[in-house]
């Protein structure tokens, strides 16, 4: 266990609440008002059971963060509900509950490496590329003479998220997304 002050906490950090549970940081928000106490809000996972809570401290107020191993893992392949990774090292397999990775799932490729936090072997949280590359199966035509500085428009990529792309980028064009908010980064090179 280490302290850490409530604003230096991160996503994907697992910390010891004051009812002694581990939960993993979902989300962690700082916000400093013009007037009184800066505060950070922190949503987090509690990881015996599933229970999700917003607490929120004083920016300075400390925090036991767990000590928590990240391995690097290689996607196999879903399990009904589970979705199954493996340390190219050892070779051991690891079962992931579909609620632990979320909407993150629908990038999840054959042989994709993924950061996999464990405390006591039992994993808690995972971390994705934050980019991928995929190609877009459906967006409204190339408007000609449109010029790229006006909207972006609706697109569905392969996976099945949606996002929005500039006016030029036409369906079957591979593209680069962030999966943490499933936005457009930029057509593929390769």
């Amino acid at each position: 266990m280490a302290k850490i002050i409530a604003s230096a906490v991160r996503k994907g950090n697992v910390i010891e609440h004051e009812d002694g549970k581990l939960y993993v940081v979902l989300k962690a928000e700082s916000f400093h008002p013009g007037k009184g106490t800066p505060t950070t809000s922190i949503d987090m996972r509690r990881i015996a059971d599933g229970v999700k809570t917003v607490v929120r401290y004083k920016t300075t107020d400390s925090v036991e963060r767990a000590f928590v191993e990240t391995i690097p893992h290689n996607y196999l392949y879903q399990d009904g509900d589970q979705y199954v990774f493996m340390n190219p090292e050892t070779f051991d397999q690891v079962h992931l509950p579909a609620d632990l990775i979320g909407e993150g799932a629908a990038y999840l490729q054959e042989n994709m490496e993924c950061q996999i936090a464990l405390h006591n072997g039992v994993p808690i949280s995972i971390e994705l590329p934050q980019r991928v590359t995929l190609e877009i199966v459906e967006t409204e035509p190339v408007i000609k003479n449109q010029t790229a500085a006006s909207s972006f428009k609706p697109a569905l990529l392969s996976n099945g998220v949606r996002t929005m792309v500039p006016p030029h980028v036409a369906a079957g064009t591979r593209v680069v997304i962030m999966t943490e908010d499933n936005s457009y980064v930029e057509r593929a090179k390769d």
